[in-house]
């Protein structure tokens, strides 16, 4: 991750441009570590979020999926300090700390922002998107579900049909579909600079007015119990028979052949 901040503003991108951004551990931990360092950062207005590169974030590594095919998680892996919010799990905490922060959170979206990407996004306070880019629930393609607090946010965005249909599906949707669905705020030439701009603007207002509406507006659903249900079921899918075939079929190109529950 790299920060820069400047007159209150904190210009945040991840940072692993040749990988198209994809969540390892090292960007699971540096996503929670960054969101919890900009939580006390003195002077701090607004943080506009992005990646380096064409793409925001293309989801999970590959050797994430590899890993699932054996049970394991790459996410059990990274240390970080135990967690004080709702959110427990790192997946979680990667989404969600953006969320947490007392301040606004602007998600500058170019390319892709599958998956994991996607929920990362999710936790902003604004999506600003280019009109080509490509935002999809993808997780179902490997036998998943949103496990990082996903399924939660994205009814509250969408509605629940729309988010019923984007997670059964994980189909791609542009940046232009993404705003009339309600997935994305505006479309921009250039999500970024527009993203900084509004900052600036933001950051231009009292502070004490804009952390009070940033609470107002957030009052909870119960999320501690959604989030703890995404665990459940998540737990329950990697490396059950039918996650393994997910993953392999498509590693190997072909249709995948599922056994019905019983």
């Amino acid at each position: 991750m790299r920060i820069e901040i400047s007159e209150g503003v904190a210009d945040v991108r991840l940072n692993r441009a040749d990988k198209r951004n994809a969540l390892d551990p090292a960007m699971f931990a540096a996503l929670v570590r960054a969101g919890e360092r900009l939580k006390t950062e003195p002077g701090l207005r607004a943080v506009v979020l992005s990646g380096e590169g064409p793409d925001f974030c293309a989801g999970l590594d590959f050797a994430a999926f590899q890993a699932m095919r054996s049970g394991g998680r790459i996410t059990a892996d990274v240390d970080l300090p135990p967690a004080t919010g709702p959110a427990k799990a790192t997946g979680q905490r990667a989404a969600y700390v953006w969320t947490e922060l007392p301040v606004p959170v602007i998600a500058a979206i170019t390319g892709h922002a599958l998956g994991g990407g996607l929920q990362v996004a999710l936790g902003a306070d604004i999506r600003i998107v280019a009109a080509d880019a490509k935002l999809s629930v993808l997780e179902i393609k490997w036998g998943l579900i949103p496990d990082m607090t996903g399924t939660q946010v994205l009814p509250e965005l969408v509605g629940r049909d729309v988010a019923k249909e984007l997670t059964f599906t994980g189909r791609i949707v542009s940046g232009a579909e993404a705003v009339s669905l309600g997935l994305a705020t505006r479309v921009a030439d250039d999500p970024r600079a527009e993203a900084l701009e509004l900052a600036r603007s933001i950051a231009g207002r009292s502070p004490d007015a804009v952390r009070a509406a940033k609470r107002l507006l957030d009052l909870p659903r119960d999320h501690e119990a959604g989030f703890a249900a995404e665990q459940r079921e998540i737990t329950a899918l990697i490396g059950s028979p039918n996650q393994v075939e997910a993953v392999t079929a498509s590693f190997e190109k072909r249709a995948p052949r599922f056994t019905d529950p019983t």
